[in-house]
């Protein structure tokens, strides 16, 4: 008897999850949602800067919903830098970049949304996060969530990580950097992302202790800047070359470490 109960009960047990998961996944409504990446004080970050990788997670859990890379174009600058921003009207277009998912949710979901970018250069990720709660069959469409990404991209060209100089043969080395806004927009003279307004230096560490400053100018080439840096000592010598744009706040940096031998 006790047998045959312990397996009645089984079979019970059995039956109510089944039907507690068909109940779930019947009642589960799919529910689509649009994420964007904008870079601060610039356009969208899309394919041009391999995308942005959005990650949206279940807050309580931690469990990963969704996860992708914004693809699509930058947008259109009069929209998204020129024209003042009025409610109701829209900064993107069909061609702008976004990560958009699908999910069936059974109830309402709070998520964590992330945004890691720009994913063509890991050396200045940054990575950015909201909350919202998702409410099934409740679209977020058009815009979308968008996330805003601040910074510059910089990237040291010269010299190389882990370059030698002869003392002998080297007394002045060229620094040479390339900087460019998030979203990969170009930096000129004059232009929408004007190089005269940013601040570009290198900070200089000669066997670990600071040394001084190189200042680097636009060089006759989009997005890229030089400067010379006197040499009169042999050991490995570091530099941070940052860029700083004191109307946003904005800011970024790369760093390279190379040896100078007597």
């Amino acid at each position: 008897m006790g047998s045959s109960k312990n397996i009645h009960g089984c079979v019970t047990l059995v039956m109510f999850v089944g039907l507690f998961l068909f109940l779930s996944n019947a009642h589960a409504t799919e529910t689509t949602i649009v994420v964007r990446a904008l870079a601060k004080d610039a356009m969208f970050i899309g394919t041009s800067m391999g995308g942005a990788k959005i990650i949206i997670r279940e807050v309580e859990s931690g469990t990963i919903l969704a996860q992708g890379i914004t693809e699509g174009g930058t947008g259109n600058p009069a929209t998204v830098m020129k024209e003042p921003r009025k409610r109701g009207t829209s900064l993107s277009d069909a061609s702008t970049a976004k990560f958009e998912a699908s999910l069936d949710l059974a109830e309402p979901t709070f998520v964590s949304i992330e945004a890691l970018a720009p994913s063509s250069q890991r050396q200045a990720l940054i990575k950015v996060s909201t909350q919202l709660w998702l409410l099934p069959g409740r679209n977020i469409n058009g815009d979308g969530v968008i996330l805003e990404i601040p910074g510059f991209a910089v990237n040291v060209l010269y010299p190389q990580s882990s370059e030698r100089f002869r003392l002998s043969d080297t007394r002045v080395i060229s620094i040479s950097a390339n900087v460019v806004m998030m979203c990969g927009c170009p930096i000129t003279p004059g232009g929408m992302w004007d190089a005269n307004r940013y601040e570009i230096q290198g900070i200089v560490k000669h066997n670990g202790i600071p040394i001084g400053l190189v200042f680097l100018v636009y060089a006759n080439k989009p997005n890229t800047f030089t400067g010379n840096l006197e040499i009169g000592k042999s050991g490995v010598y570091e530099i941070h070359v940052y860029a700083y744009d004191a109307e946003t706040g904005n800011t970024g940096i790369d760093r390279v470490v190379f040896k100078v031998q007597g």
